[in-house]
């Protein structure tokens, strides 16, 4: 993240281009920098791997907030209250011994 005139490149191509067929992905990078009110005065080049299309749209703002803290301390308690500093802790299940997969237990037969 560097000073600059707002464009936001994901694995080298602009956001609205890297997320054109979710708009619903667009959305927590442009709220990350509304909340701050520094829309159009950072440039941000990022990359991201893995996951979904939400998910990486979601890691990279808060990949951004992240880097607002250490430019500026104050908007910690704020970029916290609006959510965007929390990390999503749900995770995949791990398989158990005995099953199919993490709760699928193997086809029961009577005979």
């Amino acid at each position: 993240m560097i000073p600059g005139n707002g464009q936001v490149i994901i694995n080298g191509k602009p956001y609205v281009e890297y997320f054109c067929h979710r708009q619903s992905a667009l959305s927590p990078i442009a709220k990350t920098f509304s909340a701050t009110k520094t829309e159009g005065k950072y440039d941000v080049i990022a990359t991201c791997s893995g996951g979904g299309v939400t998910a990486q749209a979601t890691a990279v703002s808060m990949g951004i907030a992240r880097a607002m803290v250490r430019l500026s301390e104050d908007l910690k308690t704020f970029l916290r209250r609006e959510g965007l500093l929390t990390r999503d802790p749900r995770m995949k299940e791990r398989k158990k011994y005995g099953l199919k997969r993490a709760r699928r237990a193997f086809q029961f037969t009577k005979r």
